[in-house]
């Protein structure tokens, strides 16, 4: 069994314990949480290392990097 299938596994167990939508905001958040921790420690990470810099940031600040919308592609 792979670490993503034992991981989903855990989850379901975890969630089948969810009983009220208080209980799912505070499991999403949780979950949200870790994840804004796993990503701040890699931009530190590689701010460390100066891969990144306050010039890199101010950049991505400005950069625009949506897909445009395309209403002749998405049509039936």
């Amino acid at each position: 069994m792979s670490y993503s299938q034992m991981a989903q596994l855990e989850l379901m167990n975890a969630m089948n314990n969810i009983s009220s939508e208080a209980e799912l905001n505070e499991f999403k958040n949780l979950l949200a949480h870790y994840f804004a921790q796993k990503a701040q420690k890699a931009i530190d990470a590689l701010w460390d290392k100066g891969v990144i810099n306050e010039q890199t940031i101010e950049q991505w600040g400005a950069e625009h990097m949506r897909t445009p919308y395309s209403y002749e592609a998405h049509r039936s």
